[in-house]
Formats: C-alpha cells, structure tokens, sequence
C-alpha cells in the first residue's frame, strides 16, 4: 500500500458512520467480567428510560 492509499484508507475509516441500535451476539459462555458488567448497566439504563 503506498503513503497516499494508507492516509486514504485512515480516512475512509474515520469517516464511516456509526450505526445505533446495531444488533450484537451476546454469548454469556464468553462474555468476561467487562461483559457481564456492561449488561447489567444497559439493562439499569433501560430500566431507567422505562421507568422514567
């Protein structure tokens, strides 16, 4: 890859669009500690938003 494909392909990758909403596998088999954590803060969040 030459120097200017490389700054092109660093900025294409900057300049991708972040998806919301994404769906995700979550396989409590692998998931760590972090996983764990994080699933249980979305799931106060939603709690939270539906809550009020």
């Amino acid at each position: 890859m030459t120097e200017s494909n490389a700054y092109n392909a660093e900025t294409n990758e900057q300049q991708l669009p972040v998806g919301k909403n994404e769906d995700v596998e979550y396989s409590e088999m692998l998931a760590d500690a972090a996983d764990r954590e994080a699933a249980e803060r979305a799931e106060a969040a939603d709690n939270r938003q539906e809550n009020g």
